[in-house]
């Protein structure tokens, strides 16, 4: 698990490359080069919402990528963190302070055709991984109307999403780097796409205390956080290698929801 995706190398297709979370980001050294373009204010800033402030990006509309496929905008640096904050362990499910509500209900999502007409099969076995859990919360691929619209992306990244809105509504959008990802077999996509919209509708990465244990380099501890990392009970309170939260993933990996994925999803969700 230790050999990932990167940008940088996937352009030839069939190459390793640094998958970061949210399979997703671009390989450290690309996002080394780019978090010395960010100001020590931002970077304090995004460590006090509760985030690693290592390796900082930015995308095609200037928002912040953290964590590897994390969005935060430049206006959610302005929120006041009200330490929501809850550490058990390492290597637990983690929410953020917002879910999506007015349950039951379903989730429209929808793909751009600009992706390859390959990820609607993918898709679909992301949201069958979902369906699959009797929630109370469900999932249908729409043309359109979506509640999450998966659309191309082209940064320093594999895959990026939000979390959801105080609203109670899922984040909106999903950007997926097609040519970073390759010629990747149809359930790594699957679980990609599985990992991005968990961050849309409330999950933190399993990890998200110390990103070394599925991305290697060093550990990584966030602060205080506005957005919020509420352990969810019930989930592991030591090493979980398989949860589909994880920060990263291998290449041809295929994560599928495990016990305390199905132990999370009930909690929020069922």
């Amino acid at each position: 698990m230790r050999k990932l995706l990167s940008v940088t190398v996937i352009c030839s297709l069939g190459c390793l490359l640094f998958f970061t979370a949210c399979k997703k980001a671009a390989t450290n050294e690309t996002s080394d080069q780019t978090a010395g373009e960010i100001d020590q204010a931002s970077l304090d800033a995004i460590y006090q919402l509760g985030f690693s402030n290592k390796n900082v990006s930015t995308d095609e509309d200037g928002n912040y990528l953290v964590e590897g496929d994390i969005v935060i905008s430049r206006q959610d640096l302005q929120a006041k963190a009200d330490m929501r904050f809850l550490r058990i362990g390492n290597e637990e499910q983690y929410r953020t302070n917002n879910l999506v509500s007015a349950l039951p209900r379903t989730i429209r999502v929808s793909l751009a055709n600009q992706l390859p007409s390959s990820y609607v099969a993918a898709l679909d076995e992301a949201l069958a991984r979902y369906n699959a859990q009797g929630l109370r919360i469900t999932f249908t691929r729409v043309s359109s109307g979506a509640n999450i619209s998966i659309v191309r992306g082209n940064g320093n990244y594999l895959a990026s999403a939000g979390f959801p809105t105080s609203g109670g509504n899922p984040y909106g959008q999903i950007k997926v780097n097609a040519r970073a990802i390759g010629n990747q077999p149809q359930s790594t996509v699957a679980s990609i796409l599985a990992h991005e919209i968990g961050h849309c509708i409330g999950f933190r990465h399993t990890d998200y205390m110390d990103r070394s244990f599925s991305c290697g380099g060093q550990p990584v501890n966030e602060g205080a956080s506005t957005i919020g990392a509420v352990y969810i009970p019930g989930t592991a309170a030591g090493p979980d290698p398989n949860s589909w939260m994880l920060s990263c993933i291998g290449s041809g990996q295929n994560r599928p929801f495990n016990a305390n994925d199905r132990t999370a999803l009930n909690y929020l969700y069922k």
